[in-house]
């Protein structure tokens, strides 16, 4: 239901714009969501990167505060993230995620994942 997209290689310093689309089925719950990315580095845990909710409060991950920007767009139900001065500590898999609103049950979702690869 979730579709990310906008990986790939780049050189340290450089920038990349990740994208997610929710499905259309996601229509009337989109802009309640929170929505945001989080990330894998290889061989580590599942990490946050950024998380924006619906009343637009962000949290960001202190690694990438100052250098990446969440945002979304509720009417196409897209969800964006703005990577800029890349590092190769950047390198994982980026996964959109959205979670419903208390009042649609509070789930949880996942998109399949995007890798970013950060070269020095």
């Amino acid at each position: 239901q979730l579709q990310a997209f906008g990986g790939g290689s780049v050189q340290a310093g450089g920038c990349l714009r990740l994208s997610c689309k929710g499905s259309r089925s996601m229509f009337s719950v989109f802009a309640g969501a929170a929505a945001g990315w989080y990330r894998q580095p290889p061989g580590k845990e599942r990490e946050l990167v950024a998380l924006l909710t619906s009343s637009s409060t962000t949290t960001y991950a202190d690694s990438v505060k100052g250098r990446f920007t969440v945002s979304r767009d509720n009417s196409k139900r897209m969800v964006y993230l703005q990577m800029n001065v890349l590092k190769p500590e950047d390198t994982a898999v980026y996964y959109c995620y959205l979670q419903l609103s208390e009042g649609y049950g509070g789930s949880q979702h996942w998109g399949q994942g995007t890798e970013v690869t950060v070269s020095s």
